[in-house]
């Protein structure tokens, strides 16, 4: 009997090891069945493998057993449990077990950081911070990349500075979590300093650290330092080639990224889900209509990886914004899973661009029924209505949001200078040079439109006078970074603004303009892509 009890255990273990947790599972409730001894150790790994696949109701179960059994005052059973709520996000249930602990340790903290993170609670999980007497290296770690998921990434920022002035041990994840809150937001300056400690303290040949290294210098704009970066790396595993094609996709490079994909396959590295993500993102960017198609079925019938949505809104947007509306809508209606609100934004998107307005007014319909709370739809289809000259299509789409309660999300653009990050919102006229920033804007636009510059109004969706309408578009946030850019920057720099949602019509064409008229490389990272403006032009073609 023993002997059995000891095989049984060894199985389940030894599944949840080799992340077959759903068949541990299966084995446990043969285990209880046939009436062995449960120990702590048992329900401590099971536990630990709810928590993994996030299976909240089986991990309640496992609670009960470790209150049945008078197991509650074991600390790693109990930390086990407490890690499973954290990581299914109970966090009612995880303060319990956190109250109810007869100790806590460093690990019992870390674990409760990382969970007030998660259900969105990082006021709490730093006021736990603050007073916890022990720290090591996962607590600094949980929180700062806690912050990041919150999108609190210069308080991270700020916590790694204190990390550093207090003297704590940084190790691999420290330094990986730090320059993916860098790249997140495409804050150089602070990315190539910690490279320097990366380098500093011998990290560079840890495969995390080079591949968020590539992340980190892709996402702030500077795609020949994450190739250079990337050559040099003496080990490269599928992360590492993923994130130099998404990187070539974000920038709109798509022959770039066919052909790292290419070097990829002949050196035996498989590609993921995310591998093909990357590719089909960066062919529809390009316009690599048949190569998209070919990678698709190469995904499919070559590796057999089951397409998520996101490769379907990938193909949708490659055939719409290449013209194949009605393929791309056939393509929809095709699909073995329903569409989501991205999906059909991208193919709404293409309708307005190409202006098959029955097409538009279909999938414009379709978006707002598939997520009534949220704005960015309601948007999109009043700024078609107003394209379109349907005036009376905005008004009913006022009501909607009003009757609904809907409000847009306000616009954020940041741009970082000398160290420093100015931060501006539509409208904004808080920054110290407001009145220079004005007063060169309205210099800038008067040149324009000398040279036949007419700002695109049709998005404002406010029922005032035209006047004003011109006026609140050329206050939109990207229009304030650039023109601090423009002041305070050496002439013949590189601006480089963030904007956090898609850049608009108008902005667009502003940006554009100023790249030639003030002879300025200006790189936009919006929520969608990069965008490089040269000379008047964008390596976007005008289609994002």
């Amino acid at each position: 009997m023993l002997w059995k009890n000891l095989s049984y255990s060894k199985r389940i273990t030894s599944f949840i090891t080799q992340g077959q947790i759903r068949q541990a599972l299966f084995t446990f409730h043969q285990f209880q069945r046939a009436g062995f001894k449960i120990t702590e150790f048992l329900l401590s790994a099971i536990a630990r493998g709810c928590g993994r696949l996030g299976t909240i109701e089986e991990g309640k179960q496992v609670h009960c057993i470790v209150f049945k059994h008078g197991f509650d005052r074991d600390m790693i059973l109990m930390t086990s449990l407490l890690d499973m709520y954290c990581k299914c996000i109970d966090i009612k249930e995880a303060r319990r077990v956190y109250d109810e602990m007869p100790q806590r340790d460093v690990v019992v903290n870390n674990s409760m950081i990382f969970g007030l993170c998660r259900c969105h609670l990082t006021l709490d999980a730093m006021t736990l911070f603050d007073n916890m007497s022990e720290r090591d290296v996962g607590s600094w770690n949980s929180l700062i990349s806690g912050l990041a998921q919150n999108s609190e990434g210069r308080n991270a920022l700020f916590l790694f500075k204190k990390m550093r002035v207090e003297g704590a041990e940084v190790d691999v994840m420290t330094m990986s979590g730090v320059l993916s809150v860098c790249a997140d937001l495409a804050a150089l300056v602070n990315g190539k300093q910690v490279y320097g400690l990366v380098i500093k303290y011998g990290f560079e040949l840890y495969l995390p650290v080079g591949n968020a290294i590539i992340d980190m210098y892709a996402k702030c704009g500077c795609m020949e330092d994450a190739c250079q970066f990337f050559m040099n790396m003496p080990i490269k595993n599928v992360v590492s080639w993923t994130s130099l094609i998404v990187g070539y996709g974000k920038h709109g490079l798509g022959l770039e990224a066919l052909e790292a994909f290419d070097n990829m396959e002949r050196e035996g590295i498989v590609p993921n889900k995310i591998t093909f993500l990357g590719i089909l993102y960066a062919c529809s960017h390009a316009g690599l209509v048949q190569k998209g198609w070919m990678n698709f079925n190469t995904m499919v019938h070559k590796y057999s990886i089951t397409p998520m949505m996101e490769h379907y809104t990938c193909m949708v947007d490659l055939l719409a914004r290449a013209g194949h509306l009605t393929e791309a809508y056939n393509f929809v209606e095709r699909m073995p899973i329903k569409p989501e609100a991205k999906l059909l934004t991208a193919l709404f998107s293409s309708c307005c661009s190409h202006m098959n307005v029955e097409l538009a007014k279909t999938v414009g319909q379709r978006l707002i029924e598939l997520e009534p709370e949220e704005a960015g739809a309601y948007m999109l289809l009043s700024n078609f209505y107003g394209i379109i000259g349907d005036l009376e299509g905005v008004a009913n789409v006022r009501k909607l949001m009003s009757k609904r309660g809907i409000r847009k999300t306000k616009a954020c653009t940041w741009i970082e200078i000398d160290r420093k990050v100015h931060s501006f919102e539509s409208g904004d006229g808080s920054h110290p040079l407001n009145k220079e920033i004005y007063n060169y804007l309205k210099n800038l636009v008067k040149k324009m439109k000398n040279s036949g510059y007419v700002p695109n109004t049709s998005m404002v969706m406010q029922n005032v006078d035209d006047h004003t309408k011109e006026e609140m578009v050329l206050s939109h946030s990207e229009k304030l970074a650039i023109t601090l850019g423009l002041i305070i920057t050496p002439l013949g720099t590189r601006i480089m603004i963030v904007k956090n949602l898609r850049v608009c019509a108008d902005c667009h064409l502003f940006t554009a303009l100023v790249s030639k008229i003030e002879g300025r490389e200006i790189v936009a990272r919006d929520s969608s892509r990069f965008h490089h403006f040269n000379n008047g032009s964008c390596s976007c073609g005008d289609h994002w």
